[in-house]
């Protein structure tokens, strides 16, 4: 019981939805066949007697890793000729994953298949997968063993397909685990799905080999026409002790600053309003593309910031985020770009995992707690507004009381507007898994729950700094809970609800007077539409932070 309630105890302190959506259409066009494993299906299905565990804040808990996951909904592209069958997608994880769900939606319904929401209506089943947490998994493999039966009695016809980081991880041990699996595949290969697909028809296809990313012109299916996520750099270089995703999702791959502006060129066109920028490590972008800089200053020819104000004019994109940022890569340079480009907005997801020096140097993240507080204070000091998000890990192998007791501290020291939080679990090909000095689970959750509530008192602390003022919100639809209201997030990546027509006023910058704080959330009233109110805060917030520091 114990262990279940640690695995699942996962609670991430955010407004965004279980996996928010991501556009990335940088993917790859050749198929190498090197790159593919054929397997011949054998035995029967292991899946139908697995039990899942029940899990305790089960809502909290689908927040974060995707744990139960979302359905891919979209009505059928118009003018693209269908071929009779349907696909369902069922994405668990990140933001990541997210954007690989469009691509591979994106492929299908190039080929002419069409979305269903249901999975008993499907042809092809994709469930891509996530494998930072063991629930996670678990959740997969209990969805394929509600499919087991129905692909037995449609041999042919369904076709199953396991994408993702689990996929990546477990390779051919997925096939002999789940027989009925008709396609493995890694985060790779999401723009060639069809191509695996054709393949599948002779036997069971593994597609798990490193593979280059390259420019694609199949686009993704977005889930919004508001919102894009842009992927600008694929996989990730650092060897932190506890993360499976190097093993994952590769090498570090950037795209070309062209392609990138390309893409946001065409969204821009399409009427989207605001782009965030994507990467495992976004702030390692162009250390491994070709040449360095013209000033002598030793740089590479392209880094994060160069990409930012290469980016930032591209007409009718109005906001610009990006995600996720490392500390060890994190420049004042970055900073200040941050603060005189007015498209970029006054949020920073910056990942710290403990605030002990000695817990860092055994994770391998190559900061030190001083140096992430250092550079919290210079974002700061040009952006004294910014809301600071970030991530921690309570129960790593070796923590002590102490150790744990620094972590709360740097929480209340830095005054984050939320954290994402969790207990350690080891996971596969990972070097800390393997440790003699683990954490007991009672511990790990003890501490979890007394970070949570520090974590919420800081966020709730720090949110009534937005109370009585006027901010511009991009309505991204209607109320779900309250048809008569609409809601929409604030530079700052915080959600705001008010009365209003949500439908009429999707996609237009409003401006909204607050008057209710939560923690992760803002009520207020209506107070203009397009214009600019005089006095608003957040237009002398942008006009503000440029001067500050100068």
């Amino acid at each position: 019981v114990h262990h279940a309630y640690l695995k699942a105890h996962i609670i991430l302190a955010t407004q965004h939805t279980a996996a928010p959506a991501e556009a990335e259409c940088a993917a790859m066009q050749n198929i190498q066949t090197s790159g593919f494993l054929q397997a011949s299906a054998a035995g029967s299905s292991v899946v139908d007697s697995l039990q899942v565990p029940l899990f305790q804040d089960e809502e909290a808990e689908s927040q974060f890793c995707g744990s139960e996951g979302t359905i891919l909904k979209r009505e059928a592209p118009a003018n693209i000729p269908k071929n009779g069958k349907r696909y369902h997608i069922h994405t668990f994880g990140c933001q990541m994953n997210s954007a690989d769900s469009e691509r591979m939606a994106g492929a299908l319904e190039a080929a002419g298949y069409v979305c269903s929401e249901d999975a008993s209506d499907a042809d092809v089943l994709v469930y891509n997968t996530c494998s930072i947490r063991e629930k996670a998994e678990v959740k997969v493999y209990s969805a394929l063993g509600k499919q087991a039966k129905r692909k037995r009695a449609n041999v042919g016809k369904l076709k199953v397909v396991v994408a993702g980081c689990v996929a990546q991880q477990e390779g051919q041990a997925m096939l002999r685990r789940v027989p009925e699996v008709d396609i493995v595949m890694g985060p790779q290969y999401a723009n060639r799905i069809v191509d695996l697909l054709e393949r599948s028809e002779a036997s069971q296809v593994i597609a798990t080999d490193p593979a280059e990313v390259l420019e694609d012109i199949t686009a993704p299916r977005r889930e919004s026409d508001i919102t894009a996520w842009v992927n600008v750099i694929y996989g990730c270089n650092e060897k932190c002790t506890y993360c499976v995703v190097p093993f994952t999702r590769g090498q570090e791959q950037s795209r070309k600053a062209e392609d990138i502006r390309r893409e946001m060129l065409a969204l821009g066109e399409a009427g989207y309003k605001e782009v965030t920028l994507l990467g495992q490590n976004i702030d390692a972008y162009g250390r491994d593309l070709p040449g360095m800089a013209d000033d002598a200053s030793g740089r590479r020819a392209w880094t994060f910031t160069d990409l930012l104000r290469y980016v930032h004019d591209v007409p009718g994109i109005e906001r610009i985020r990006f995600a996720t940022s490392h500390p060890r890569y994190f420049t004042d340079r970055l900073v200040r770009a941050c603060a005189e480009l007015p498209k970029l907005c006054e949020f920073f997801h910056i990942p710290f995992q403990s605030g002990d020096n000695d817990i860092l140097r055994e994770m391998k993240r190559g900061y030190t707690h001083e140096r992430y507080r250092a550079i919290i204070d210079n974002i700061r000091r040009y952006m004294p507004d910014a809301s600071i998000s970030g991530d921690v890990i309570v129960g790593f192998p070796g923590e002590s009381e102490e150790q744990y007791l620094a972590t709360e501290a740097l929480v209340r020291e830095v005054g984050f507007d939320r954290v994402n939080t969790a207990a350690y679990s080891p996971r596969p090909n990972t070097p800390a898994a393997t440790w003699d000095n683990q954490v007991a689970d009672l511990i790990k959750a003890d501490r979890l729950n007394r970070l949570n509530a520090v974590v919420m008192e800081v966020a709730t602390e720090r949110a009534q700094r937005f109370q009585g003022r006027t901010l511009e919100v991009l309505v991204e639809g209607v109320n779900p809970r309250n048809p008569g209201q609409a809601f929409g997030r604030i530079r700052h990546n915080k959600l705001v609800y008010f009365d209003g027509d949500g439908l009429a006023l999707r996609g237009k910058l409003v401006w909204v007077r607050i008057n209710h704080c939560n923690a992760y959330s803002l009520m207020g009233d209506l107070v203009d539409v397009d214009a600019a109110p005089a006095g608003s805060s957040t237009a002398a917030a942008v006009a503000g932070q440029q001067l500050v520091g100068v």
